[in-house]
């Protein structure tokens, strides 16, 4: 998968892992897009600032690169308070948990990332911390073993996850702020693209900035990291200056056409025309046929493919539409079924 379109973090070079800390908005008047979810939390952190009081614990959901991670940080700056981060599959302990949440002064924030693949056992555990901020730790085992309550300082747990269908009703409802957040418009792209330009102290034309903001694919992240790969080319290439043709050529160079498809997009698309006859094709059918796993395309090509109408989901898989045939210069044929 290429590197911008990586749906975490945790891959990233150590210089590039530091612009993307460096570009995230610190507040909530830094932060755009998301204004209905935006306006809400403003009320919930700035009531619990009022009354003292640790903030509900707050679960985000939606694809990734949208800012669920950054406002995570934001609602920490926000509370004046630390922020512990750790993710699902990180915890794999009891121990590991107890010793995060012993750790949390009044009021912090624990945040936790792909919190739907937290294991059934460290699930448990955060039931009672979540409603009593209380845990029950096991010392010594068989004959000997006996339970120890630990209590703890009221904290908030944001949760954030590309995948809420995973999270059980248990853990869901434990939530008292649940919040969804979707793809931006280019618009908002654009001012993201333009304020981190800022921020890298490179001089880039509006003309540009719209060009990498609408071949971003509705997302953030990909935006920011699509503008400091132009950037390169631009250093290298140009003067060091960001206008259209620079940014058209460092866009071509990277695969990403004029709906933000890279090559894997085209790849599904055309395996799903090619050998399928345009669907429909199960996700594990698709997955093997095009050589990646079936969870990233669910979770990184699929949803926005579905929503600029390339791909729709029916009872028996995946189809292409009309404008992915229009999009790779295509004639549509007979379906599988109308062929059976």
């Amino acid at each position: 998968m290429n590197e911008y379109l990586d749906a975490s973090n945790k891959n990233l070079p150590p210089e590039e892992f530091d612009l993307e800390k460096k570009l995230r908005p610190l507040s909530f008047d830094d932060f755009a897009g998301q204004d209905q979810v935006l306006e809400n939390l403003k009320i919930f952190v700035e009531a619990a600032n009022q009354r003292e009081e640790a903030l509900d614990h707050t679960l985000f959901h939606g694809p990734p690169g949208l800012g669920k991670t950054t406002l995570a940080h934001i609602i920490a700056n926000e509370l004046k308070t630390n922020i512990k981060v750790t993710s699902g599959p990180v915890l794999d302990k009891p121990g590991d948990l107890a010793g995060l949440l012993t750790n949390l002064g009044e009021r912090d924030v624990l945040f936790i990332d792909e919190i739907h693949r937290l294991s059934p056992v460290i699930e448990e555990y955060l039931y009672s911390a979540m409603e009593d901020y209380k845990i029950d730790i096991m010392i010594e085992s068989g004959p000997n073993a006996r339970s120890v309550q630990i209590n703890l300082e009221p904290f908030t747990l944001i949760g954030a996850t590309t995948r809420s269908g995973l999270l059980t009703a248990p853990m869901r409802a434990r939530f008292g702020i649940s919040s969804r957040l979707n793809y931006y418009s280019t618009e908002l792209l654009t001012h993201i693209v333009q304020r981190s330009s800022g921020i890298l102290s490179v001089q880039n034309s509006m003309e540009a900035a719209i060009e990498i903001a609408g071949r971003s694919r509705g997302t953030p992240r990909i935006a920011n990291a699509l503008l400091r790969r132009v950037r390169d080319f631009a250093q290298i290439k140009g003067d060091g200056n960001i206008d259209i043709a620079i940014a058209k050529y460092a866009l071509k160079a990277l695969n990403v056409d004029q709906h933000g498809l890279d090559e894997m997009d085209n790849k599904i698309l055309t395996t799903i025309i090619d050998k399928f006859k345009g669907g429909p094709v199960g996700i594990s059918t698709l997955a093997t046929a095009v050589g990646e796993n079936a969870e990233t395309i669910e979770e990184v090509y699929e949803p926005f493919l579905i929503q600029e109408g390339f791909i729709m989901r029916t009872p028996r898989g995946r189809e292409v539409t009309e404008l992915a045939f229009k999009h790779l210069g295509r004639i549509k044929g007979p379906s599988q079924e109308e062929l059976f």
